[in-house]
């Protein structure tokens, strides 16, 4: 699969660190989730979940605790999940989720930066078929053979299990997302260097040269939407 989930992950993790938008994105988040299920997340399913992913993050304490507690409050603030699907240069396959309390805005701006950076927008489903929905767990301190051995005795089932750069990456159905948690901290693991449910493309493309920064600018226009959660395509960057 090759996606080399760490690295991403602190490339990310460090631009929008510098403005603090990945903190907003998940109190977002958190707030939606506590508030459609209960603020308590051994009985909100949704709400562990994300609690899990923003762990991975570093997301201060005191931003989860305001978006729980804002949920508990009398607030009325509804927000629709949204997916959009679209094409970056060359084809390139684009994937946006959203959380929007304006629909209309947030299509607008959605529009406007495929327009302005080379994509268009698709109908629905016309790049969704092309990936598929992944759990997608990381962990150090253990080797690939470990912790396929480990989550045999375990009887968890996972798709690959990869050693990637200093870390092992576990991809699974995304019904197995808990099960395979629960068997790595039953084995000792105490933290996750990443915890996420993604679209995986199934299969990747390089795109020419000329074209690479254009996408880049797509991608990055795209993640500082403050409505947009998680942007997924299927471009392979040359390390």
């Amino acid at each position: 699969m090759g996606r080399k989930w760490n690295n991403i992950k602190e490339k990310k993790a460090s631009k929008d660190a510098n403005n603090s938008r990945i903190y907003a994105k998940f109190g977002l988040e958190i707030y939606v989730a506590a508030k459609r299920g209960e603020p308590n997340p051994e009985s909100n399913q949704a709400l562990k979940f994300v609690l899990e992913r923003a762990k991975t993050y570093n997301v201060p304490r005191a931003i989860i605790d305001r978006a729980i507690d804002k949920a508990k409050g009398s607030g009325d603030e509804t927000y629709d999940e949204l997916r959009y699907e679209g094409f970056g240069p060359n084809g390139a396959m684009v994937i946006v989720d959203a959380l929007t309390n304006n629909v209309n805005r947030t299509a607008s701006e959605v529009r406007a930066a495929f327009n302005k950076n080379g994509g268009n927008l698709g109908v629905s489903g016309s790049v969704s078929y092309m990936f598929d929905q992944t759990a997608v767990i990381g962990l150090e301190g253990k080797t690939a053979e470990e912790v396929l051995e480990l989550l045999m005795e375990a009887d968890v089932e996972v798709r690959d299990i990869l050693e990637e750069e200093d870390a092992v990456i576990v991809y699974a159905e995304p019904d197995q997302f808990n099960a395979v948690q629960t068997a790595l901290r039953n084995a000792g693991v105490k933290d996750f260097t990443v915890a996420e449910l993604t679209m995986l493309p199934q299969n990747y493309v390089t795109l020419p040269p000329e074209s690479v920064a254009q996408f880049e600018k797509l991608i990055d226009v795209l993640e500082d939407l403050d409505d947009v959660q998680q942007v997924y395509h299927n471009v392979e960057f040359e390390d």
